[in-house]
């Protein structure tokens, strides 16, 4: 390519980037950055070429949308530019001022918080990479954190040896200040000082004594007040002292000077990572200060399309929305629906002037340029966009008085440079097609373009008042119609476009509206002729009946929304009928089982506290038998699919309990029942109730009737529980299972060990025993057997 023809390129999409108005959205995107380097990347954005970058940009800027809504915005710092302190520090010996190192630490801080954050959101997955690749230093942060503070002053925590020269300078200060207040209360010197006052010169303490009596006192001068009535005197007195005070403010300023030293060397050893972190947290900005203005305007990323083409809902202007958050008072911006699929090459949009013709072109276009730039755009979710490139667009009068161009010749320049440039990616915009001449040949020239743009396969939007090419669009194929919505009743655009028809221009009832008279409007219709008053007509009489059928599809559409609805909330209410059935149901069971189970470990108890070789058989049996049959009274849990169950349970196993919804450990296993533990509480349970969490072999579900053991196993038991270190819930399941093992083993005094520590777990021991009704007494172990770390308990017989 020539050097003509690449400078007549760029000033094409440059034109078309000021007709569009693309530098605005820009300054948008500008003013939510919140760094000087964010900044100065987002005054940089370009609509992109390259496929990849723009997916790439749409993805970080949907991924920084998300994580700013759920987790807030990132902690950016104070964003000061270091790249040229960076630079400076290639000159050996040099040293950055504390100033510069507080925006090191700040940018370090800052790349720790981003860091942080971005791993652990779940939304970023692309933005992650960026933050492994920041480099936060916490090392050098802490470095400069301990030795600068936040007014860049030198902290004494930056050295040993400064704070101890720190203190040395305070104590003689103090020294010389107490020198001179002696020598202001000295009786001898009475009437010798202007003040009792203590200031400093030249970094040394004077007193301000009368000029008229400076004889009476030895020193030296260093200041003479503006009257010179006033001498500020050292006094000589005082000499040794301010000199050592000028020693250590020497000796000050070199460890300063030493520390600012070693910073900055341990600043110069990573300056090409810093550099890296600043050009990352330039880009988050960028995205953060994308994601707050694609919040701000409702915003969306919409899906590329792979072939030219465009479907966008409810698309709204960003500077028109921009504009009315801005302003409240401003006119609300009506969305547009629009459309030109991949067999369509051409719309040509007609209507009424102020319709909205010329702000749907910039739409588009522009729409699509912040697309290309990587920016989520004001439409509806589901809409579909092509990345044309290069947009293209001749909108405006194009007249140039220094170019000696009028209004119809700027617009031929301009069509020979799209002409020139144009190819299967592009999308052309033309406002007011074929005007600026005479209606018939501009008509003709019109169509003439638009026929050589389809043979270059480019995509064309454009806007006209004359009939010759709304014909050509309703008969040409490839070719629609669009028409600008007006309200005959308002006399007024609704901005709304029909597709497939073309819209009338309105002129006369729009002057009719303005106040013309209506001599002059008579005059013009005999003017305009009998054929073209009829096609003017028929075009009014379509739009109108395009609205009335519109009007009636969303009747239509309301009553089958409405319809639908309906039949949503009735079977919500058949589904909610039905859940509290079952719920009913299950409550019932599960209160019935616990019941049950309790009843059935007093029996127990009571079986095993009976005196041995007592004869209990018929009394079992009828209490095994009333118990068979309580069971068999409850009410059944729904299936729900197969019903299996497992062929083996190990004891410490954990097993899911349908009918109670809890999940409880095995104990012990007596053929086919199960006794469990949960919440601190034993239940026995049939193994054909009972699910395993990973099964292992299952065997088909078999009824088996609960019955109750005559023979309690007995294992070793040991009195004495031991909670030290436990958490008090661990704890508290732990006695009460102790209890209820003592009670079935027939043991009567316990010993729980808890420890002092706190005295929380203690506490909680004791107000656990003193709930307890099985619990006879309990109080604090003697002395020998451990006091207050140890409680006695005795259960009732």
């Amino acid at each position: 390519m020539t050097p003509e023809k690449v400078a007549c390129k760029e000033k094409t999409m440059a034109d078309s980037l000021v007709q569009l108005e693309f530098a605005k959205v820009v300054k948008l995107v500008v003013a939510k950055t919140q760094t000087t380097y964010g900044r100065i990347l987002a005054e940089a954005l370009y609509p992109l070429h390259e496929r990849p970058r723009i997916e790439e940009a749409l993805r970080e800027a949907k991924e920084s949308a998300q994580l700013l809504q759920e987790d807030g915005p990132l902690a950016l710092g104070s964003g000061d530019d270091l790249l040229p302190h960076l630079a400076r520090l290639k000159t050996e010996g040099l040293r950055l001022e504390a100033e510069v190192l507080r925006d090191v630490q700040a940018a370090l801080e800052a790349a720790q918080a981003c860091r942080q954050k971005l791993l652990k959101s779940e939304v970023c997955p692309s933005l992650q990479d960026f933050a492994r690749r920041l480099n936060p230093f916490p090392d050098l942060a802490a470095e400069i954190r301990r030795s600068i503070g936040p007014r860049a002053e030198i902290l004494d925590s930056a050295s040993f040896e400064l704070a101890d020269l720190r203190e040395g300078l305070k104590g003689e200060r103090n020294r010389v200040k107490r020198q001179l207040d002696r020598l202001l209360q000295d009786d001898g010197l009475q009437g010798v000082f202007q003040e009792s006052l203590i200031t400093d010169r030249n970094g040394r303490y004077v007193v301000p004594v009368r000029a008229d009596h400076s004889g009476r006192l030895k020193g030296f001068v260093h200041d003479i007040s503006a009257s010179g009535q006033t001498l500020y005197v050292e006094p000589a007195a005082t000499l040794e002292s301010n000199n050592r005070v000028q020693t250590l403010l020497h000796k000050i300023s070199r460890e300063e000077e030493r520390i600012l030293a070693r910073l900055t060397a341990s600043v110069r050893e990573v300056r090409k990572p810093l550099a890296e972190n600043q050009a990352i947290l330039a880009r988050l900005d960028l995205r953060q200060a994308i994601a707050r203005l694609s919040v701000e305007l409702e915003a969306i990323v919409p899906v590329l399309e792979e072939e030219p083409s465009l479907l966008l809902h409810d698309a709204r202007h960003p500077l028109l929305v921009a504009a009315k958050i801005n302003n409240l008072e401003a006119t609300s911006v009506v969305p547009v629906d629009l459309r030109l699929p991949q067999e369509c090459h051409s719309l040509i949009i007609s209507g009424p002037n102020t319709g909205g013709k010329t702000v749907t072109l910039k739409t588009a276009g522009l729409l699509v340029l912040m697309v290309r730039a990587g920016l989520p755009i004001p439409c509806a979710p589901g809409s579909r966009i092509f990345p044309f490139a290069p947009v293209m667009a001749d909108i405006g009068d194009g007249q140039s008085i220094e170019e000696s161009l009028s209004t119809f010749s700027g617009h031929l320049l301009r069509l020979r440079h799209i002409l020139q440039e144009a190819d299967s990616r592009s999308l052309v915009l033309m406002d007011e097609l074929g005007t600026g001449t005479d209606p018939g040949e501009g008509s003709a020239l019109a169509l003439a373009a638009v026929d050589c743009l389809r043979d270059l396969d480019a995509r064309v939007m454009a806007t006209t008042h004359l009939h010759i090419i709304k014909g050509y669009a309703q008969l040409e194929a490839g070719v629609e119609n669009a028409a600008v919505e007006f309200d005959a009743e308002t006399l007024q655009p609704t901005y709304r476009l029909h597709y497939g028809i073309p819209g009338a221009s309105h002129a006369f009832t729009i002057a009719r509206r303005v106040g013309l008279p209506e001599k002059l409007l008579n005059a013009a219709e005999d003017y305009l002729g009998q054929g073209e008053r009829e096609g003017v007509a028929i075009i009014e009489r379509l739009q109108t009946l395009r609205a009335t059928l519109d009007e009636e599809l969303l009747v239509a559409q309301r009553l089958k929304n409405h319809a639908e609805e309906d039949a949503q909330k009735a079977r919500r209410e058949l589904n909610d009928i039905e859940s509290r059935r079952t719920q009913i149901l299950d409550e019932a069971r599960q209160q019935g089982v616990r019941l049950l189970a309790s009843a059935e470990e007093r029996l127990q108890v009571l079986f095993s506290q009976a005196p041995k070789g007592s004869a209990l058989p018929k009394q079992r049996a009828e209490l095994t038998s009333a118990v068979r049959a309580l069971h068999e009274t409850l009410p059944q849990p729904l299936a729900e699919g197969p019903e299996q169950i497992p062929e083996e349970v190990v004891s410490g196993e954990k097993l899911y309990v349908p009918a109670l919804g809890i999940e409880a450990e095995v104990v012990a296993v007596d053929g086919s029942r199960v006794e469990l533990l949960a919440g601190g509480k034993k239940l026995r349970q049939p193994l054909s109730a009972l699910r395993q969490f990973q099964p292992r072999r299952y065997v088909s579900r078999q009824k088996v009737a609960p019955m109750i053991r005559d023979r309690v196993e007995r294992k070793a038991f040991l009195p004495r529980l031991v909670l030290v270190g436990k958490r008090v819930e661990d704890a508290r399941l732990m006695l009460d299972r102790f209890l209820d093992d003592a009670l079935l083993h027939g043991e009567l005094n316990l010993e729980i060990v808890h420890g002092s520590g706190q005295g929380i777990l203690r506490r909680a021991v004791r107000e656990f025993l003193a709930g307890r009704k099985e619990v006879a007494i309990f109080q604090a172990a003697a002395a020998e057997q451990g006091g207050d770390n140890v409680t006695i308990v005795e259960l009732r017989h």
